[in-house]
């Protein structure tokens, strides 16, 4: 088959051993015998370069040209076309073509967790488990209309599809957040008095204007009686003898108490609380509170929330973006076969629209993350495992736009927010000049904004709170969770490490068209206030350590995400 797009260049010189400038790779694709100017550049190229630049393929194509014209001689056997095979793309000819299920998630809220039949909240709509094809049902789902439509396609051999052919030119990326660079705690009391001022400051504006609310500093001068509101984070959460609730809130004038009775609707949003977050109550104040000892009985409770009306935006023309999260290369139950089918997949003409990978942290497994991990790893050493991580990568098509943050198993600080990868690993880690970015970002994608979070808050919002409020079966209910809250992880001193900043990177200040994490290892995905939310799974068998923690991993599933519309499509390659 002959070279014919950017694609097939740099899979051939991944083969081989190299990487390529963007530019390099135009000009080889558009060399009147890519195969024979590949040879000629890697033939010219120094013994130490791994990686081909603009430059070099220029000089050498010029070189090329000008021996050509000057030559009348036969062609030789060095002068031969290298004709490549189809299996040079990354990965053994003829792999099985993925499942592929496609959830129409504009009229319907699906959602769904890997061989599970999931119970639906109102906010998420009908379940379908992939690995079975399922069947739409629309019964639980209160604020659905249209039940999810499923596509089953039966595995297969590939069908020719030919090359899939991208104009790179109409890319269009866009992060924020990103405090790469920016870390300016020191641990010092000060800085979590910064940190937190500036979550209440910035969470407050959200619900100050459901409310009138007052300062906690000026209640105690208000008559009993008198109706009140408080916006405050949440200090303390406790029950009392009769089964009612005693929250504590603070604001940068004090604190003051707060009782929820337990009659009351509003107790079981109280299930829902957590240490540290930031919420506004409105109610009436005791009789006593002029005396000094006043209480606030709390009628309604808010969240800062996502706007139930809230409307996404789109991108202008077709195009697709493919989440993925947790790779784990480096472990001994790192699936790779089924990342190279699904590399292979991406080079197909039926992959052409996707044309953004967005990886949420956990490319490597890491060293000395849980105990004894050492027995279950392929590669013991960090930068080899990252090494090895960027040979996959370079399987993935070169006109794909990658963007990635790190993972509580990558070589960055493990407290939140995590600053991208330093430059010896973003060097390592060179192929396709990812965008590295921290974590959380605001990744916007030709217009459709994706918070990228990796995640590791989940662990500790599915501890806390009920399980019908979240749970590891059903991932994204924990993640609806954090939207609600407006902030990726709210409660400070548990499991989830949190550094001091002068801003609080976590809290989501603007609505998301879609919010993207992993970490949990468990696949599921549905709308909250029509917010796409997706939690992709992971690319890591079952290893000795999460079967002794009951954790049974959904693997090798890529959700594609059609920018366009926001309907989605699940692949599975395993």
């Amino acid at each position: 088959m002959p070279l014919e797009t950017p694609a097939r260049i740099v899979s051939v010189l991944a083969t081989r051993g190299y990487n390529a400038d963007r530019e390099a790779v135009t000009l080889l694709a558009d060399a009147d015998d890519p195969a024979r100017a590949i040879d000629r550049a890697l033939e010219a190229a120094p013994d130490d370069a791994i990686k081909l630049s603009a430059d070099h393929v220029a000089s050498v194509l010029a070189e090329s040209d000008g021996r050509r014209d000057r030559s009348t001689a036969a062609p030789t056997a060095d002068d031969a076309t290298t004709e490549t095979t189809d299996s040079e793309p990354g990965g053994p000819a003829n792999p099985a073509e993925p499942e592929a299920t496609t959830a129409d998630t504009t009229d319907a809220d699906p959602s769904i967790s890997s061989g599970t039949d999931s119970t639906m909240s109102s906010e998420s709509g009908s379940a379908v488990p992939p690995e079975t094809g399922g069947s739409s049902d629309a019964a639980g789902a209160a604020e659905s209309d249209a039940a999810t439509a499923t596509d089953r396609r039966p595995t297969a051999e590939p069908v020719a599809t030919g090359e899939r052919s991208i104009d790179t030119s109409n890319h269009d990326v866009e992060i924020e957040g990103d405090m790469t660079g920016q870390s300016t705690g020191t641990g010092e009391y000060s800085d979590f008095v910064a940190v937190f001022r500036d979550r209440y400051e910035r969470l407050s504006r959200q619900l100050r204007g459901r409310i009138n609310h007052r300062p906690t500093n000026t209640l105690s001068s208000m008559a009993g009686g008198s109706e009140a509101a408080i916006v405050g984070m949440v200090s303390d959460i406790r029950s009392t003898a009769s089964g009612h609730w005693l929250i504590e809130l603070e604001d940068t004038n004090g604190v003051y108490p707060c009782l929820v009775m337990k009659d009351r609707d509003t107790a079981e949003q109280v299930d829902e609380l957590l240490h540290d977050e930031v919420i506004a109550v409105e109610g009436t104040l005791s009789d006593d509170n002029s005396d000094g000892d006043g209480i606030l009985f709390v009628d309604d409770l808010y969240f800062p929330e996502i706007p139930r009306t809230y409307q996404p935006s789109t991108a202008d023309r077709e195009v697709s973006a493919a989440l993925v999260s947790d790779v784990h290369v480096g472990s001994q139950e790192f699936m790779a076969d089924a990342w190279t089918r699904f590399a292979d997949w991406l080079h197909t003409e039926e992959a052409n629209a996707v044309e953004y990978l967005l990886i949420a942290g956990d490319m490597v497994e890491g060293v000395g993350v849980y105990p004894d991990q050492d027995e279950e790893l392929d590669i013991v050493d960090i930068y080899d495992q990252y090494r090895e991580f960027s040979e996959f990568l370079k399987e993935v098509p070169g006109d794909m736009e990658i963007v990635m943050i790190p993972g509580n198993h990558d070589a960055v600080r493990l407290a939140e927010p995590q600053p991208g990868f330093d430059e010896e690993l973003r060097d390592i880690m060179s192929a396709h000049d990812c965008r590295i970015t921290a974590n959380p970002s605001m990744v916007t994608v030709e217009g459709v904004s994706v918070l990228m979070y990796h995640g590791v808050s989940l662990d500790e919002v599915i501890a806390e709170l009920p399980d019908e409020k979240a749970n590891y079966d059903e991932p994204h209910k924990a993640m609806y969770q954090l939207l609600k809250k407006r902030h990726v992880a709210p409660q400070f001193g548990g499991h989830t490490r949190l550094a001091p900043e002068e801003r609080d990177y976590l809290v989501i200040e603007e609505t998301p068209d879609v919010f993207h994490a992993g970490h949990v290892h468990k696949f599921g995905y549905g709308k909250y206030h029509n917010v796409l939310t997706i939690n992709s799974g992971c690319w890591q068998a079952q290893t000795a350590f999460q079967e002794s923690v009951n954790i049974d991993p959904d693997c090798a599933m890529a959700p594609i995400v059609d920018l366009d519309t926001l309907d989605l499509t699940i692949r599975k390659f395993a």
